[in-house]
């Protein structure tokens, strides 16, 4: 399939038994189905749909989002307050990680009972997420029921880790989850490593996986992201336009209180007084990467901050099966940012981009463990990479 065909997923088909199947010397990685129902929304080198540059993407039609929650704020905001339990995860194993010297990250293990004879799925939280989110611990479930080990990861500072860094956490920080994957893969031996992360995360991901390019070990299979901030810049502006100032102001509360927090523990860095006087102008995202983030991590100011720690010029370098999943209604990742010449030019990304989902969401109107549709998409993305391309 490419930019000159429709590209289609069957309503009936699941992506697992579609399998990935990758075709050689195409511009994109392409699903081997038929399908007799017409896709949401089609692409072509003629009309493109949504995306300026005619990126070859798919427009899946296989997720059918719960009819009340059609529109994008309301499934976001669902997502977040969704009750769940998650009765096919094991308890976990906390277990911390040095990624360089003087900072830990803490992460909750799930190991089948021989680790080394399965694949293994780390996962990265958004903003002011967690190990403790629900669509991580949903993704773990899954995972582990398809009998991957579940690695959930907290970034700097997040899960009531703040002592264990004298630093901030921030979108660039790529070399943190490099280091687990490495230590994973070099001290734990762990034959198939995948690492997926949401949102921030998914940036994080991202930037990491363009990074490696071809010096990647043969250890690490693929990589995954949900609605990745991708650039910076442009999220950041959707975010706190008028029409996201509940999600704005939810991030800005939490990123205030952490941040008093950890001048409470390291008075002698964060200067709580002047930090106080700061958290009273700091009205929105971009304000507190401006006057905080940017100061205390070494970027000029919020803009220089974004064009730098942005993933999307390191697109083009992917070297590993990679899955991007996104809304084309989230309300502050824009499909725009998705038009990257170098994401449509690589054949080792595949976007999935149904027409609803809202920001990390995907709420389904299937009931049981077909809810949370992005968390087994993204399952059934690693298996398929694992089955058509085994480890020699």
């Amino acid at each position: 399939m490419g930019m000159g065909r429709n590209l289609r997923l069957s309503k009936s088909a699941p992506l697992k038994t579609a399998a990935f199947t990758r075709c050689k010397g195409l511009a994109q990685a392409c699903f081997s189905l038929a399908t007799s129902h017409s896709p949401l929304v089609t692409s072509s080198p003629r009309g493109c749909t949504n995306t300026p540059k005619c990126l070859p993407w798919f427009a899946v039609n296989d997720f059918t989002p719960l009819w009340p929650l059609r529109n994008p704020h309301l499934m976001t905001i669902a997502s977040a307050f969704w009750r769940r339990r998650y009765p096919r995860l094991p308890p976990s194993v906390p277990r911390l990680f040095e990624t360089e010297p003087g900072t830990r990250l803490l992460a909750e293990c799930h190991w089948q009972q021989n680790p080394r004879e399965h694949p293994t799925l780390v996962l990265l939280h958004g903003l002011e997420g967690s190990s403790a989110s629900s669509y991580i611990i949903g993704t773990a479930e899954k995972a582990f029921a398809a009998g991957f080990n579940a690695v959930r990861l907290n970034q700097r500072n997040c899960g009531g880790t703040e002592a264990l860094t004298l630093s901030l956490y921030h979108s660039g920080l790529s070399s943190d989850i490099r280091a687990v994957l490495l230590e994973l893969i070099e001290r734990d031996a762990l034959p198939a490593v995948f690492a997926a992360g949401f949102s921030m995360g998914g940036n994080l991901v991202l930037k990491m996986a363009g990074e490696f390019g071809d010096s990647a070990p043969c250890g690490i299979r693929g990589f995954a992201a949900v609605a990745p901030v991708m650039d910076l810049a442009t999220c950041v502006d959707a975010l706190i336009a008028p029409r996201n100032f509940l999600y704005n102001s939810r991030f800005v509360r939490g990123l205030k209180r952490r941040m008093l927090r950890k001048a409470k523990l390291f008075p002698e860095i964060y200067s709580r007084n002047g930090l106080e006087r700061d958290m009273k102008t700091i009205r929105t995202v971009r304000d507190f990467d401006d006057r905080i983030t940017a100061r205390f991590c070494g970027f000029r100011d919020a803009d220089d901050y974004y064009a730098r720690m942005s993933a999307g010029p390191l697109l083009g370098a992917i070297r590993r099966p990679t899955l991007i999943l996104t809304a084309q209604d989230d309300p502050f990742v824009p499909f725009s940012i998705f038009g990257d010449v170098a994401l449509g030019a690589n054949p080792n990304i595949t976007l999935v981009a149904p027409r609803h989902g809202g920001h990390c969401a995907f709420i389904s109107r299937e009931k049981g463990e077909a809810r949370f549709w992005a968390e087994a998409r993204l399952v059934d993305f690693c298996a398929g990479v694992l089955e058509n391309s085994p480890a020699k």
